[in-house]
Order: structure tokens, then C-alpha cells, then sequence
């Protein structure tokens, strides 16, 4: 929020002196005078302009007025501070308050923290493209067009919301051009909100935004260091509708519908009625359709799109087989945008030979971006593909068991799974989760990793439904071994129960940006403090790889208190945890950890203290404590 009384005051050289002492004590001496870090812009001229982004604005403004009234301490600074100008540049670089960990810190997919939304449900920044193709039907609660899109998702990467809170990355529902027309799907009328029920795979539903809008959105996620995960559909197209035509025979088969007994049941055949399945397993050429020859024509790109294709498979050597349109469609947001990985939407309805058959094409996408666009590129990372095998479990290991026959998708191009089994395990005690984690990523998955989540947007068994422990969930999520799926509004108590709402469509409400503005409170817990919470536990997860990609150790049942440390390619890391601390004074041991004399961080009071005796002692009104350096 913005603190009026500093929100815009012309300051001139006084101010920018003000502003490098701010910096230089937050920097240097660790303090931390409010919780979310200062950001500071200034205009050329004779007048500077100081804006202050703040998360405690009590805390703020009694630091302002004391070092205000301290006119003195600019004089004596003023020559001084000159020699850090550079440092105090780095400071306009966004970057989340309390994260100081290694610079060198790399990103790891298996630490990974992904916000997964819902295009249309997470934040309005275009109010003009709201109502498209006609769709103006009255639809079922939930199950309408909400006006959220690509220009909100960006607005609030601008605005800091995603670096408070530590991600590392965003998964957003599919925006690829949606059936035009209504769908009864026997909980009342459905359009395609949701992204799933695609009807032209090369452009963006004008309801999302542009590929302007796209482009955009990956630029700027990219210079906060968040990466860009599409959810992308290969297995069937939308449903039929009065205003859209199926596919042909030679794309599509409508029946049979899927009986789940085994292997056959599940992949060859229509997830439910009146979604037309692709034929993936087909080699076969098969013809584009009329209506999207028709569609480009009007849109007049009807012989590039035509001149693309016949480079694409000339190049490869496919057959024009309909998985192969697809999976060129699909990599072109690659290739042309620098996306940085696929969530692969029904990923067990198709033959595991095709996500290899993708994960080739987009490697080779993605790493022609990064030759094309050298400056833009982010780390050494390759391109990341994480697949929503429905009801997979990390205590499976790399095998899904279909009945009468097991299949291992890492094998087929998959660096990670979602892992259905976390809303349960979740009811373990914390080192029983936390312990068997780390056991099973370390002998089942090495190399390989999971996908944790609490919540999500078709799952209805979710863990704290009623979000009656919100602090625990976050908890739990954020400190388990293995990447964490924040689902939008996890961390901010957004309901998942709502009246009237039926079927998945009461998990995929709007944002609760209004209770977060008035922190409302849910079953006696004030939505701030919920959010300041999984900022903590995020912004250390993001600072630390040991968190989700460590070994661990318990070093103390009672007080639970635990280690991760971290070791590849050149580069450590250590962290130490302790949970259900005895609030006020405390004395946690980090012997064997960090050796006396080291300091470190309380990454959740943002207090700085020193080792000393193989002890730090923390004095907060906090039960936890995340040390490191």
C-alpha cells in the first residue's frame, strides 16, 4: 500500500540523500523497518520524487519521523554516501524484503514456487475485452466469463504482489481461443472460462488478451525473475456447439467414452461426452478442417499459416498427423515468446510417446529463443514440462499403474508430476511428511521431482476445505520437499466453499482482492496475516534450494527443529528450521550446521544474529524460526 504522508514529496538532494542512508541501513546494517522493501523511483530535473510501496506503515512512518528529525545525519552522511550509489542502485531492482540470500543462489525446478491461476479469475486489467463472440448467455454461478486476463496477471507482477510472495513462477490456464458458443454439462450453462475447450490452437481468445498482451506478460515476468509455465491441451478439442463444429473424422473420435479399467479405456476415448478426443496414436495425414481454413481466410493469415506448416513438418519429417499440427501450434508460444515450460493438461488420456514427441519440439523452441534473444535469457535452465497424470502420488514413484499396465512419464519428457497425494499426506505430522519427502525424492526420484499442492482448481477433496488453518496449510506447503503449486488464493483464505456453486466450479471463484483490501477475517484469522505468512515462508523458499531440493534432517523432536543442506555443482546450501517454538526468547541449536561466528537470518522476525556457542538466540513473538545465511 502507499503511505500518503511520504507518497509524493518533493524532496530534491536532501531526499536522494535520505533515500541512500534508507538503503544503505537496510543493506548493510540489516535492519528492516517494515515488511515489504522500499521501492524508490526518481525523476531528472531539479526535483526528485521519493514513493515508498510499504507493508507496515505504523512501523514505516515512526522510522521516517526519526530519521527525519536526525537532519543532521544527512550532512555527515552526504560524502560519504556517494560511494554507494552502486549498491543503492541495486536497490531499484525488485526484490522481496528480507531476501538475502547467496546472489548466487541458482533456480532450481525442484524448489520451485509455481502460482497456478485462473486467467479469468484472478485480476481484471482490460474491462474493454470482457465480453467477446457473442457470449452473453446467461451462464450457471461460477461458470461465466469474469473479466480476468493476461493484462491482470501483468498488472500484478508489476505491482510486486508475486515477488512478496516468493514465485518463482506462474502456471495460468490455458489462453488459447475458446468455443465460442455455451456447453450444459448437466450443472447448468458452462462457457470456456477455464481454458480447456479449445477451438483454434494458433490464437489467443480475445476474452484472455492479445499475443501483444502475451508477450508482454513474459517480458515482465522475466525481468522480476519469475518464469511462465502455459497450460497447454493436446488430448481433445472443446465441445460441439450451435456455434462451433466438431473436427473431422480424421481428427476426432466422439465415442467411446472412458470406462478407467485400464490402459485402453483411459487413452483411447472421450473423457466425457461431447469432448471430441484427438486421435494421437493416428500417423495418418489427416486434412485441416474447413472451418479453420475459412476462419484464417477471413482473418487474413490464411497462407502464412499455411507457408509455417509446410516449413514445420519439410524441417521435421512428421506426417501430417493431428498431433503434429498441434504440437507445432503449441511450440510456436515457445519459439516466438520464451515461455518457459508446459503444464500438460490429461496428461495420461494421450499415448506417453507423445509428450516426448512435444518435449523434442520444445527444446528445440526454446532453445532457439534463447540464441535469438541472449540478453533475455534468465539462467541455463532447459525447458520444463510438468504433467497432471490425474490421481498420480509421489509414493508411486516414476511409475503410474493403470491396472494392467505401468508407464513412466518421466521418462517421456516429464521433469515433474503433480502430485495428487500431498492434500493427504498433509494430515501427517510435520517430520513424518517432511522426513518420508525427502526419502522418497532422494531413492524414487532422483533427477526427477513432484509437484505439491493443497487446493486446486478440479480437485474437490481439498486439504483444509473450509480454510480453517490457513497458517498451518502454508506450512506444510512451503517447507515440504519437492516444488509447491500455490493455488491463487491459497495464500489469501480465498473460499472454496460457495453457495449455489456446483460441481469444480465452487474452487474456482473470483480473487479475493476486497477481503485482502479490508482484511476480512476467515474462521477467526485475518486474511494479511494469512498472506504475510506464505510471504515468508515463500520469499525463504525462493532464497534457499535446501528448502525443496535439500537433504533433511531432524536435529530435534521437541522443539521440532530440522536442517536441509543442499550441495551441487560448486554451490551449498544450508538452512535450519524450527516450527512450534516457544514464542519470546529462544535459543535454537545449529551446531554441526553453521559454525560460530557465522551470521545469519531469521528469514520469518527478519532479525540478523551471530553464532555463538552453536546457538543463535531469537527473541520474536513468532513459534518460528528460518535461519540461514
Amino acid at each position: 500500500m502507499l503511505y500518503r504522508k511520504y507518497r509524493q514529496k518533493k524532496v530534491g538532494a536532501d531526499g536522494i540523500y535520505f533515500a541512500l542512508i534508507l538503503c544503505y541501513k537496510i543493506m548493510f546494517q540489516g535492519q528492516q523497518p517494515f515488511s515489504a522493501n522500499p521501492v524508490f523511483r526518481f525523476s531528472t530535473g531539479r526535483s526528485a520524487f521519493l514513493f515508498f510501496s510499504v507493508g507496515n506503515t505504523v512501523t514505516l512512518t515512526r522510522y521516517l519521523d526519526q530519521l527525519i528529525s536526525r537532519k543532521s545525519m544527512l550532512y555527515y552522511f552526504r560524502i560519504a554516501l556517494l560511494f554507494l550509489l552502486p549498491a543503492f542502485c541495486s536497490c531499484l531492482s525488485p526484490r522481496p524484503a528480507g531476501n538475502m540470500g547467496p546472489a548466487q543462489a541458482p533456480f532450481l525446478w525442484e524448489n520451485a514456487n509455481i502460482y497456478f491461476l485462473l486467467t479469468d479469475r484472478f485480476f481484471n486489467g482490460d474491462r474493454t475485452n470482457d465480453t467477446q463472440f457473442g457470449r452473453t448467455a446467461q451462464a450457471a454461478k461460477l461458470r461465466g466469463f469474469m473479466g480476468g486476463d493476461i493484462k491482470g496477471i501483468t498488472k500484478k507482477i508489476k505491482e510486486g504482489y508475486f515477488d512478496r510472495l516468493g514465485i518463482t513462477a506462474i502456471w495460468f490456464t490455458p489462453v488459447l481461443e475458446q468455443v465460442h458458443g455455451p456447453v450444459e454439462e448437466g450443472t447448468g450453462l458452462t462457457y470456456g472460462f477455464h481454458g480447456y475447450w479449445t477451438r483454434d490452437w494458433t490464437r489467443l481468445d480475445p476474452n484472455f488478451g492479445t499475443e501483444k498482451d502475451l508477450a508482454n506478460l513474459v517480458e515482465t515476468a522475466h525481468r522480476h525473475g519469475i518464469r511462465i509455465v502455459l497450460d497447454v491441451v493436446i488430448n481433445h478439442t472443446g465441445p460441439v456447439t450451435d456455434k462451433d463444429p466438431q473436427w473431422p473424422d480424421a481428427w476426432v473420435r466422439t465415442t467411446p467414452t472412458c470406462a478407467y479399467t485400464g490402459y485402453n479405456s483411459t487413452v483411447t476415448c472421450t473423457l466425457v461426452k461431447n469432448l471430441p478426443d484427438i486421435k494421437t496414436e493416428s500417423s495418418a495425414a489427416a486434412e485441416l478442417p474447413a472451418a479453420l481454413l475459412e476462419k484464417w481466410k477471413k482473418e487474413g493469415r490464411l497462407q502464412r499459416e499455411l507457408a509455417e506448416l509446410d516449413a514445420f513438418f519439410q524441417r521435421t519429417g512428421y506426417p501430417r498427423a493431428p498431433r503434429f499440427y498441434i504440437i507445432k501450434w503449441l511450440t510456436d508460444y515457445v519459439r516466438q515468446y520464451g515461455v518457459d515450460g508446459f503444464r500438460c493438461d490429461t496428461a495420461k488420456h494421450i499415448e506417453e510417446t507423445v509428450w516426448a514427441e512435444l518435449r523434442k519440439e520444445a527444446d528445440a523452441a526454446f532453445n532457439g529463443w534463447k540464441k535469438t534473444h541472449p540478453d533475455k535469457v534468465l539462467d541455463g535452465n532447459g525447458f520444463y514440462m510438468v504433467g497432471e497424470v490425474y490421481g498420480y502420488g509421489i509414493s508411486a514413484g516414476r511409475r503410474y499403474n493403470f491396472g494392467d499396465r505401468k508407464v513412466d512419464y518421466f521418462s517421456q519428457g516429464f521433469n515433474s508430476l503433480i502430485n495428487f497425494e500431498f492434500k493427504s499426506d498433509a494430515h501427517y505430522t510435520l517430520e513424518t511428511l517432511f522426513s518420508r519427502y525427502a526419502r522418497l525424492l532422494r531413492d524414487s526420484l532422483p533427477g526427477s521431482s513432484v509437484l505439491n499442492y493443497i487446493s486446486s482448481h478440479d480437485d474437490g477433496g481439498p486439504y483444509d476445505k473450509k480454510r480453517s488453518s490457513p497458517i498451518d496449510a502454508g506450512t506444510k506447503l512451503l517447507l515440504c520437499p519437492g516444488a509447491a503449486q500455490v493455488y491463487y488464493g491459497d495464500e489469501t483464505s480465498r473460499s472454496l466453499v460457495v453457495p449455489g456453486a456446483q460441481g469444480d466450479a465452487t474452487l474456482r471463484s473470483f480473487m479475493n482482492w476486497d477481503e485482502l483490501a479490508g482484511d476480512s477475517a476467515r474462521n477467526g484469522v485475518r486474511v494479511r496475516a494469512v498472506l504475510e505468512h506464505w510471504q515468508k515462508l515463500g520469499r525463504f523458499r525462493k532464497a534457499h534450494p535446501a528448502v525443496g531440493a535439500g537433504a533433511h534432517t531432524m536435529l530435534s523432536e521437541a522443539p521440532y527443529v530440522f536442517k536441509r543442506v543442499y550441495q551441487a555443482g560448486g554451490f551449498a546450501d544450508q538452512v535450519v528450521v524450527g516450527l512450534g517454538l516457544p514464542k519470546g526468547e529462544k535459543n535454537i541449536s545449529v551446531a554441526g550446521v553453521f559454525a560460530d561466528g557465522t551470521v545469519l537470518r531469521d528469514y520469518y522476525s527478519g532479525q540478523i544474529r551471530t553464532v555463538g556457542g552453536g546457538q543463535v538466540a531469537i527473541s520474536s513473538d513468532f513459534d518460528i524460526v528460518l535461519l540461514a545465511k
